[in-house]
């Protein structure tokens, strides 16, 4: 079963918690999903099986959308609703200063990774050092918040809707607007509405996809063109594809560098290529086999 399944995650439950629940609910072999979320977190997860799972690349980087409540005067040592209260202010903070702040987090920004999150330094994630009470070193990180609008605000709650790259932690960013108001603050609820082209109002509940018949499920499967759709494409022939999978790179003059979906003429997925500068298309991920005319190059729902 090759495919890729589009989950509204429950709050409470791990991703893969949910993965696995998903995958004996299909009697899947093989699954994966395309971005964790933590159990704080609900909203969309990109469940992949079989051959699906090696295109988890462009779903990955792929921009994210959230909406996150924040709580101001508050803050924890986790930067969310999980952690200890490690210092409490008093909320005095205009709607006007509100919109000020969020502007200036709008654009190109650097954030520092917190130490609860699966970074590793020495094989070991971050989060395991900080149960043991270790704090390390890290960089602050480039990331890019392309929308940031407060839909609600009424002291110490608010409300904001974010369109953010990929690596981007709202429980920092949560955590950087309490500091710029001057109240402190964490990140109480999240959740995940888009991811690249896919939105959760498209996706299924655990409880929904359980009451499904076999047929009603296989239904909800979107084809492998639909995690590819947003890159551009390269149609391949047979013999191109033939070479391709013998590990040898196609010469192809003017092909701009970078990643591509190569399709075949009918539109069915071959993989990804990778190309240079000078035209040199190589094999990057392909299929293990010849995909059938259901896994085309399609539009999500």
């Amino acid at each position: 079963m090759d495919g890729a399944l589009l989950l509204d995650k429950p709050v409470g439950v791990s991703s893969n918690r949910v993965l696995q629940d998903v995958k004996r609910i299909f009697c899947a072999e093989k699954a994966g999903h395309a971005g964790t979320l933590d159990p704080l977190a609900s909203g969309l997860l990109v469940v992949l099986f079989g051959e699906a799972t090696k295109f988890a690349g462009p779903q990955l980087d792929a921009d994210k959308e959230y909406l996150a409540s924040l709580k101001l005067g508050e803050r924890t040592s986790t930067a969310d609703a999980e952690g200890r209260l490690l210092e409490k202010k008093a909320v005095e903070v205009s709607n006007g200063a509100v919109l000020s702040v969020l502007a200036r987090f709008r654009g190109a920004i650097e954030q520092l990774p917190p130490m609860h999150s699966a970074l590793k330094r020495g094989g070991v994630p971050l989060y395991k050092l900080a149960r043991r009470g270790e704090t390390v070193e890290r960089k602050a990180r480039p990331v890019q918040i392309f929308e940031l609008e407060k839909l609600a605000f009424e002291s110490p709650a608010l409300q904001i809707r974010v369109r953010c790259s990929k690596g981007t932690y709202i429980r920092t960013l949560a955590e950087d607007i309490g500091n710029a108001l001057g109240t402190g603050a964490h990140l109480t609820a999240l959740r995940r509405i888009g991811c690249g082209p896919f939105r959760v109002v498209d996706a299924v509940t655990l409880e929904a996809l359980t009451a499904l018949q076999e047929a009603g499920r296989r239904e909800r499967l979107l084809p492998l063109g639909a995690l590819v759709g947003e890159l551009p494409q390269r149609r391949l022939d047979a013999a191109e594809e033939a070479r391709l999978r013998k590990g040898q790179a196609l010469c192809m003059p003017g092909l701009a560098a970078g990643i591509f979906a190569l399709l075949r003429p009918d539109g069915s997925v071959i993989g990804l290529g990778k190309a240079d500068a000078a035209g040199a298309l190589k094999p990057l991920r392909l299929t293990a086999t010849m995909q059938a005319a259901g896994n085309q190059l399609e539009s999500p729902p």
